[in-house]
C-alpha cells in the first residue's frame, strides 16, 4: 500500500493527541476530540484500542470537558504528590531542557513551523508539542510538501520513540488516570502503528503497557509480528475513514506557520 494513503488517518490521532495533551487554558482546548474519536471507533487499530477509544468517549459524554480539565490537572499540574513528566529530555536524559529540547528546536529551524511563545509555554520536547509537530509536519506532506517526510522520520525515531512508551507506562499507571488511562491505551497501540509505518525497532528491553497495567516481554521478532498482523487488518479501512478534516484542528501548541 502507498504510504501516503495512510497520512490522513495518521494527522487525526496526532491532532487527537495534540490535544489531549498540550496544556492550554483555552475554553476550546477539546474541541474536535468528540468528532476524531468517532471516526477511530469504526476503525481502531485493535480491539483493546477499540475499547479504550469508546470508553474515552463515555468520559467525555458523561463528565464533559471539565472532567478532562481536572483530570489533566491531576496528572500533570498537581502542586503536590506525584506527577506525570512529559519531556523527552527528562525521560532520556535525567533533566528537562536538555539536549532533546536543543534537537527538537534544530528540527524545527529546517520548517517554516515556529511557536508562539506568548501561547505555549512547555518546551519543545514536551509530548504535546511533539504531537503537534507531527500532526504540522504530516499535513505539510498532504500537502505535497515531500521535503518533510524525511525530518518527520527523524523526529520519530530521535525523539518521540525513545521515550514513548515509558511516558505512557507512567501515564496509565498513575493513580489519577481514567480517561488519560484509555488515552494511553490508544496512544501505545498507535505508536505500535507508527513503528511499523517508520520501520524502527522499540527501545531496547522496552514492555507492552496492556489494558490490564501487566508489563509483557516480548521478543522483538513476536512484537513485530504481532503488530503488523494488527496493522494490515486496519491499515486500509483506515486510510479510507477519515470522515472530518483533521485541518481544522487548531494548534494546541501555539504553531504558526511562515512564509
Amino acid at each position: 500500500m502507498d504510504k501516503s494513503t495512510l497520512n490522513p488517518a495518521r494527522s487525526l490521532y496526532y491532532g487527537l493527541f495534540s490535544k489531549m495533551l498540550v496544556f492550554t487554558t483555552r475554553p476550546d482546548r477539546y474541541d474536535g476530540v468528540r468528532e476524531a474519536l468517532d471516526v477511530l471507533i469504526d476503525n481502531p487499530l485493535d480491539s483493546h484500542s477499540a475499547d479504550a477509544l469508546r470508553s474515552l468517549r463515555d468520559f467525555i459524554d458523561a463528565e464533559g470537558t471539565e472532567g478532562l480539565i481536572q483530570e489533566y490537572d491531576a496528572l500533570f499540574h498537581v502542586p503536590t504528590g506525584p506527577i506525570v513528566r512529559t519531556t523527552a529530555s527528562y525521560y532520556l536524559e535525567g533533566f528537562e531542557s536538555g539536549m532533546k529540547t536543543v534537537e527538537v528546536r534544530n528540527f524545527l529551524a529546517k520548517t517554516r513551523i515556529r511557536r508562539n511563545e506568548e501561547e505555549y509555554k512547555e518546551p519543545e520536547d514536551s509530548i504535546g508539542f511533539l504531537m503537534t509537530f507531527m500532526h504540522e509536519l504530516i499535513e505539510l506532506i498532504i500537502d505535497g510538501g515531500e521535503s518533510y517526510v524525511s525530518l518527520h522520520t527523524c523526529l520519530f525515531d530521535d525523539i518521540i520513540n525513545p521515550f514513548i512508551d515509558v511516558f505512557t507506562e507512567r501515564l496509565y499507571e498513575h493513580d489519577a488516570a481514567v480517561a488519560y488511562r484509555s488515552l494511553a491505551v490508544v496512544l501505545r497501540a498507535f505508536m505500535t502503528f507508527e513503528r511499523l509505518y517508520f520501520d524502527v525497532p522499540a527501545p531496547k528491553e522496552g514492555h507492552v503497557v496492556t489494558p490490564k497495567g501487566e508489563q509483557l516481554f516480548i521478543a522483538d521478532e513476536e512484537a513485530k509480528r504481532r503488530a503488523a498482523n494488527r496493522a494490515a487488518k486496519a491499515a486500509e479501512s483506515l486510510s479510507q475513514s477519515c470522515e472530518i478534516d483533521v485541518s481544522t484542528f487548531e494548534d494546541e501548541a501555539g504553531l504558526e506557520q511562515i512564509d
